[in-house]
């Protein structure tokens, strides 16, 4: 049965463990270098910031929960679809959970996973990991470490070090660095926005964290319920919790892919004490050209973590990826796909979460080496053409089909700049634009109209 924790400090203790913590802090800002997850790749490590708050709050609320399964005693049914990088903001976030209107296959995890699958490596001490993060995670660090088993605790530690893994990897591609941006949402909880524009490989990168907390309205209640979710609040109140980690990537270069990715969790607490919780996420690429032996390693990598823990995943996740990313008024997907999941709930929260940190972590070996690939290509001004054609269709997909952003831009208190973070910087839309048979052109739009199975 889940339980309610209320977090309260008083002064004097709260003052205590905020110096506790600084000067462990200190102690550990000269520690070394981090090495990102790409096979010889170095990158340094980044300075804790000057002036930044590890204690957002003296008191928290946080809902804490016990138990395996996505409910407990109770069969959960419905799919639940969200998308995109809109996922990770304070109204996306809870938006994309709640805005779907198609009744999606619901994600099945094996019932068994093979037991050399699943991670078994130290996770280390926590305050040690933050010191590697891009900023102080959104939670207090005295409520992490006192929480370290908690799944809350787990995913929020997986979210911000795969923010910071593929910001540091990019900024060593780029020679750049990303602006850090906190913010906070008053209904609860916050993020971290990372954004490097207009550098040197990367028109705009953006690589978003957020973690919120509250009450489900009685209106997302309500759509949640039409789909088959029997939902019992206390007093109209349904507290929730979603967090997630979301980026997408665009290139100056139109031979380098744009990328995109987001992993998320949610969870929500009933009258009873009983809790239902979920996984999502996905990655997935967009060239401006085909390129069999970038479409092959991508997909290959994918493939990999998803055959750990059962081999079905990948051709299940692969097809409903295709079927996600469609811009239906254009009768083409938006990239070359990858793979894309949603409603994952069992067996339990430990092979789900496994599964989850494993689809996490190809991140930066998916995409960096086809970075490194074509960083020096050359372009012509028309394949520089092309490649702001492409970058108007995946506009049109976000603000036409992502519900996620949809539901976020008509949501009152929504971070507007978080939500079109995934919007390139430049784009180009050409009246009855159709390129010539034969072309490089031709043969992406080609695969955009009839998705191939690049493994």
């Amino acid at each position: 049965m889940a339980t309610i924790v209320f977090y309260s400090v008083n002064k004097t203790a709260h003052t205590a463990a905020r110096r506790c913590v600084t000067s462990q802090l200190k102690g550990l800002a000269s520690a070394g270098e981090s090495v990102s997850r790409l096979a010889s790749t170095h990158t340094r490590s980044v300075p804790l910031l000057p002036g930044t708050r590890w204690f957002s709050r003296g008191t928290g609320v946080r809902f804490m929960s016990h138990g395996t399964a996505g409910r407990s005693g109770k069969t959960r049914r419905g799919a639940l679809a969200l998308s995109g990088a809109a996922a990770v903001t304070a109204a996306a976030a809870v938006a994309g959970f709640l805005a779907n209107t198609d009744h999606f296959q619901r994600a099945e995890m094996a019932t068994r996973v093979p037991r050399a699958a699943k991670e078994t490596e130290k996770e280390g001490d926590i305050l040690q990991r933050c010191q590697g993060f891009m900023s102080p995670p959104v939670t207090d660090i005295s409520v992490l470490q006192g929480n370290k088993d908690e799944m809350r605790t787990k995913m929020e530690m997986l979210i911000m070090e795969t923010q910071a893994d593929f910001c540091k990897a990019l900024e060593k591609v780029d020679g750049g660095k990303f602006r850090v941006d906190r913010w906070d949402r008053k209904e609860g909880g916050g993020g971290i926005s990372c954004v490097m524009q207009d550098g040197k490989v990367f028109e705009k990168a953006g690589v978003n964290v957020s973690v919120v907390f509250g009450n489900l309205t009685e209106e997302a209640a309500k759509q949640m319920r039409s789909r088959g979710k029997v939902l019992k609040g206390k007093d109209g109140k349904l507290p929730f919790v979603a967090m997630g980690v979301s980026s997408v990537i665009h290139p100056k270069n139109p031979h380098i892919p744009t990328v995109h990715f987001n992993y998320r969790y949610f969870e929500i607490e009933e009258e009873d004490g009983t809790k239902q919780w979920w996984f999502g996420g996905g990655t997935d690429l967009t060239p401006v050209y085909i390129d069999k032996e970038d479409a092959f390693h991508f997909h290959k990598t994918l493939k990999e973590a998803c055959d750990k823990h059962h081999p079905q995943y990948y051709p299940d996740f692969k097809k409903w990826c295709d079927r996600y990313f469609y811009v239906r008024h254009r009768g083409e997907s938006r990239g070359i796909g990858g793979i894309f999941f949603d409603d994952l709930d069992s067996p339990n929260q430990e092979e789900v979460f496994s599964f989850v940190k494993s689809c996490a972590r190809t991140v930066v070996p998916c995409y960096l080496p086809i970075v490194y690939k074509h960083l020096n290509d050359s372009f012509t001004n028309e394949e520089k053409d092309w490649q702001q054609v492409r970058r108007g269709r995946y506009v049109e997909f976000n603000l036409v089909y992502d519900r996620g952003v949809k539901f976020g831009l008509a949501t009152p208190g929504s971070r507007i700049e978080s939500i079109l973070m995934s919007l390139p910087l430049t784009a180009r839309w050409e009246y009855m634009h159709e390129p010539a048979k034969g072309t490089r052109e031709a043969e992406m739009l080609d695969a955009l109209r009839n998705p191939k199975d690049w493994v």
